[in-house]
Formats: structure tokens, C-alpha cells, sequence
């Protein structure tokens, strides 16, 4: 029988099951058994009940999320789950394929389509050691006084202003930095790209490539260089068809 000791001995993980249907939790636990006899899952019936035993130490390592429960919003659940603890990982379950862009969009390990089989579990669970090998890239940002550890997903635009530099993050916050521009440049990885002097952007959160100006998913927009419009469109279009080739494959 497998062995996976994804975040330390094989018993200590802590895994969950949220649907409020107990036949499918029943079959869950089946097939999660059915891997491995010696595992189980805590079982929730609905997202805030799931919500307060993740804020209990050691947080989940992974928790298996039905997107369609009554008077809820499984992805919702998933983002207040990821506020909680970053580091667990989100397997969505439901019987319909309808979400699945959403469910890529919040990083999830798998979409699993009921009824959940041992190798649904087996393959997420693969996920989830794949993904914990990797080190999630960070950069470390002066505000103020204060150093911050910002991780690389969590920034969309970075703007130069003089000798100090504008970062917005995800959840609204706008850091201002005094760091050189181009040396925070150099520490970028693959998914930002330069639309103007002193204009990089996360291409995951744009939302619309204009010949002229691309938008931000929360409704920014930023002038882009005209002499390179050309090229930056098609670096955009290249990032774009190797994503949707990866979500392909991840859906697979």
C-alpha cells in the first residue's frame, strides 16, 4: 500500500471531506480507504462548520471541497479556507464540470467529478506531494521600515515612481518600496511581463489585451508601449496558450 508522508508521518495529516450529502461522504471515505485502510477524514456537512475546525492547529494539509452545497458557494468557502491557511491544499468535488476554470483560477489540486474513486484520491494526493516539493517563489519587499515576504502570485502590477516603486497585491494592499526597479525585475519569474517603462504586470491577472492598453481584473487599465505593442501582445498570447495548455492537461 502507498505511503505518502506529505507534510510529515503518514497519520498526522489531516484530511476533509465537505459535502453535506453523508451517502457521499460514506463513499468518499470508501475510496479513500480503499488507497490506504489506515486514513480518514474529518467530515463537515457544511462550509462553517469546515471553516472553524480549519483555524485548529495543525491546519488541514488537504480538504476535499463539494462546490454545490445548499445556501453556500464552495468557491467561496475555498478563498475564506485559503485566508485561514494558505498551505492547504483545495480539491474540489461536485457533479458537474461547470466550475472548473474557477476551481483553476484558486490554484485547486484536482477537480474530481462524483463518485470520487480511490484514483481521484491517489492522483490529488500526488498532486499535493508535487506540489509541496516545490518552493512557492517569493520576494522580499522594504515598506517603510518593515521587510515583507510576498509571495510572487500574490503581486499584479509593479510601477515605478522615482526612486521608489508602487506593488499591488492581491488582496488590495499597495505597497510602496524603496527598491530599485530593475533589480526587483530580475526577481520576477516568468509570468510578468513589461507593457511600458516602469509597467510589469502579472499576466495572470489581466483580463483584456488591447492593442493599446490591457486590463486588470480589478478593472485597472494600463497604456501600453506603442512601439512594442506587437510584441508584447504576442508574449501575452504565448503565456496564455501555455496556460490553457497546462489547465487542459490538468483537467485530463
Amino acid at each position: 500500500m502507498s505511503d505518502s508522508r506529505v507534510g510529515g508521518a503518514k497519520n498526522e495529516m489531516r484530511v476533509a471531506i465537505c459535502d453535506d450529502e453523508p451517502r457521499e461522504q460514506e463513499q468518499f471515505e470508501r475510496a479513500l480507504k480503499g488507497w490506504d485502510p489506515t486514513r480518514s477524514a474529518e467530515k463537515f456537512l457544511n462550509g462553517a462548520s469546515l471553516l472553524e475546525a480549519a483555524k485548529c492547529l495543525p491546519h488541514f494539509d488537504i480538504v476535499f471541497l463539494d462546490i454545490y452545497l445548499p445556501g453556500e458557494s464552495g468557491m467561496d468557502i475555498a478563498r475564506s479556507l485559503q485566508e485561514i491557511s494558505p498551505a492547504t491544499g483545495i480539491a474540489f468535488v461536485t457533479t458537474s464540470t461547470e466550475h472548473a476554470v474557477d476551481a483553476f483560477s484558486l490554484h485547486a489540486l484536482h477537480y474530481l467529478v462524483k463518485p470520487v474513486t480511490t484514483e481521484g484520491i491517489v492522483e490529488t494526493f500526488s498532486r499535493l506531494t508535487e506540489l509541496r516539493s516545490r518552493r512557492r517563489e517569493s520576494i522580499t519587499l522594504k515598506a517603510g521600515a518593515e521587510w515583507n515576504n510576498v509571495f510572487l502570485d500574490q503581486i499584479s502590477l509593479l510601477e515605478n515612481d522615482g526612486h521608489a516603486v508602487y506593488i499591488s497585491l492581491s488582496d488590495g494592499r499597495r505597497l510602496k518600496v524603496w527598491q530599485n526597479f530593475g533589480e526587483l525585475r530580475a526577481e520576477l519569474n516568468e509570468s510578468f511581463l513589461q507593457i511600458n517603462r516602469g509597467l510589469i504586470v502579472n499576466m495572470d491577472y489581466i483580463v483584456q489585451m488591447g492593442s493599446n492598453t490591457c486590463t486588470l481584473e480589478d478593472g485597472t487599465q494600463l497604456p501600453i508601449a506603442v512601439r512594442h505593442s506587437a510584441a508584447i501582445r504576442a508574449a501575452y498570447g504565448n503565456y496564455v496558450f501555455d496556460r490553457l495548455s497546462r489547465r487542459k492537461e490538468w483537467m485530463s
